[in-house]
């Protein structure tokens, strides 16, 4: 049994405070931790979007191009955090050539951005870039809210999509179990972008850190009881760093994505519509793949397993993945499996 006596309290004391002194001198070491370093270069600008092209690896064999589309909330570089646990590198490394869409930050200026202009406007401009290079279709790969974006364009411009692979990506915004709907739905979207104009990233992530308050506070006491060790506190930093690079929301776009998918569920309903067209999901007649997080508390599971009964394709595949939103592209099963995986089902539907 454990004796609280003034010697054990004292040495217990020590040890925390060498641990301490030893956490706070590596972080005085620490210049910078680099994200994102797979060496990509830039083939198209247009405004504050970029579309870049990776650098293809020795084992590309698939000859169809892949277009990663992120979410506008936070940084695609959740796919690419550290050399030894991107999700990129494994795409890469799996024979795929990746293109990706950087949406850039929004300024204030940019308040009556629609989501049309992002999914016709700068989605489209893209696709049609790789298109003309490769002369051919394109594979979309959507992430989240990136995915929703890819499964509305792909439903309003079929002929230029090959395949649609989703992750953790919502779709059916009504579940019983979706906390960020339940919240979503009685904000006053119209009075915030009216005052705000374009949303603030800081809001957002305050509002996801509240569908799991305790998630942050483990987090802490997690990295205060390793942080002498270099390897995990490195890590740490990335994801904070990761996590506070969130750029503002364009005001209009973020409107009518919380009043019509949000609050009106319009795309599983069949009302949504886009640039005066109704996106028929009926319409995505290419093969789907979608993937879902069965922990996931941002897009739960029957958020995105919706997907399957709605579009009109009878090549369809469904994937669950052990873990949680984040897990999808930072976890080691990830590493070995999720992105080997995707890189498989592509390559037999590359002919």
């Amino acid at each position: 049994m454990y004796s609280l006596s003034p010697q054990n309290i004292i040495e217990e004391f020590a040890a925390a405070s060498t641990k301490l002194a030893r956490g706070v001198e590596a972080l005085r070491q620490i210049d910078e931790l680099p994200v994102g370093t797979t060496p990509k270069q830039k083939v198209w600008e247009k405004d504050k979007v970029s579309l870049f092209h990776f650098e293809r690896g020795p084992g590309t064999n698939i000859k169809t191009p892949v277009l990663i589309v992120y979410a506008l909330v936070n940084r695609h570089h959740m796919m690419d955090i550290q050399a030894d646990r991107s999700f990129i590198r494994n795409l890469q490394a799996a024979g795929l050539d990746l293109y990706l869409i950087d949406w850039g930050y929004p300024t204030p200026e940019d308040k009556y951005f629609t989501m049309e202009e992002y999914i016709n406007g700068y989605l489209d401009d893209a696709v049609e870039v790789i298109r003309e290079k490769t002369g051919q279709k394109i594979s979309l790969m959507g992430i989240c809210q990136g995915g929703t974006f890819s499964v509305i364009y792909a439903a309003l411009h079929p002929q230029k999509v090959k395949n649609l692979v989703t992750l953790v990506t919502p779709i059916d915004f009504a579940t019983p179990r979706d906390m960020l709907s339940k919240w979503a739905k009685h904000l006053d979207v119209d009075t915030l972008v009216n005052n705000q104009g374009n949303v603030p990233g800081e809001l957002l992530n305050a509002g996801f850190a509240l569908l799991k308050p305790m998630l942050r506070t483990n987090k802490y006491v997690s990295i205060l009881n390793s942080i002498d060790k270099e390897g995990q506190l490195h890590n740490f930093l990335r994801m904070e760093h990761w996590i506070a690079d969130s750029p503002d929301q364009a005001g209009e776009c973020f409107r009518k994505f919380i009043k019509d998918l949000y609050q009106g569920n319009k795309l599983v309903q069949g009302t949504f519509e886009m640039g005066g067209s109704r996106v028929d999901l009926k319409n995505i007649t290419m093969p789907l793949l979608n993937i879902y997080a069965e922990e996931d508390h941002l897009v739960p599971p029957e958020a995105s397993i919706a997907l399957n009964d709605l579009v009109g394709s009878t090549d369809k595949s469904l994937t669950k993945f052990a873990g949680g939103h984040i897990g999808v592209f930072v976890g080691s099963r990830s590493q070995r499996e999720l992105a080997p995986g995707i890189a498989t089902w592509l390559n037999e539907r590359d002919s």
